[in-house]
């Protein structure tokens, strides 16, 4: 029996088990299964790695960055990043990868013109890691948003129309406006987005979260985390099956 699985908290939505179920079953791996280890704290993942026949995991929200403590190695992007969203179980221990970064830079590219040369960041959790991580690599210049104050981050309240408008690529990276919470969405000054920025959202599920459909009303290029995660699932099929 060849054991995969998803990590994460309240994680019953979750892309991730449905797509390698049918992944294995197109494949004929009727020894294969994913499932989901949804745990309330990041201590209960001792009762994870005891369980039989694990070979690798994917992790989500919130333990991208709390998870790495627990492992052996990390792979040289993850590293940079700081952050984990695939664990192989390897002879020697447990190693992780990150391959959101990969994932993202993959649906973004098609959606990129030459005058998004500034971003905003909205959320500063693990997944934005990676996503700062690409923009740093193409040449984006970045700024997270954070309702705390930090130096070198905005806080919602300091975005107005001249950060809009100078920063035409918007990432949200927070939960807002997933299922079931639709209506939710990042408190942003809306009506100075035009048709030149593309907004892209982590989110999958709705399709297109209110922060998107607000984008698109303006006329902004939308995109959701659909193609991220099939591109991110496919990269960490890549590596649980490199010996």
């Amino acid at each position: 029996m060849n054991r995969f699985g998803l990590l994460g908290k309240n994680i019953s939505y979750s892309f991730s088990q449905g797509y390698f179920t049918q992944k294995f079953e197109d494949l004929g791996l009727t020894d294969y299964s994913y499932e989901n280890f949804d745990i309330q704290h990041i201590t209960e993942f001792k009762s994870v790695l005891a369980q039989k026949h694990l070979q690798g995991l994917n992790v989500t929200i919130p333990y991208k960055q709390e998870v790495i403590p627990f492992l052996d190695e990390l792979d040289p992007i993850a590293d940079k990043i700081g952050a984990v969203n695939t664990i192989k179980f390897m002879e020697h221990g447990l190693k992780g990868f990150n391959t959101d970064a990969y994932g993202f830079q993959k649906s973004l590219e098609r959606f990129l013109k030459p005058h998004h040369k500034n971003a905003l960041i909205l959320g500063t959790g693990g997944a934005s890691k990676a996503i700062r991580f690409v923009l740093d690599e193409l040449g984006i210049a970045n700024t997270y948003v954070s309702r705390r104050k930090q130096n070198g981050q905005y806080t919602y309240q300091d975005i107005d129309k001249s950060v809009i408008e100078k920063n035409t690529l918007i990432i949200n990276c927070t939960p807002l406006g997933t299922f079931p919470n639709i209506q939710d969405k990042p408190e942003l000054p809306y009506q100075y987005i035009g048709s030149k920025h593309l907004l892209y959202d982590l989110t999958y599920n709705p399709e297109k979260t209110a922060f998107l459909a607000a984008g698109e009303a303006n006329g902004a290029i939308i995109c959701n985390g659909a193609q991220m995660l099939v591109h991110q699932a496919e990269k960490a099929w890549g590596i649980w099956n490199k010996s």
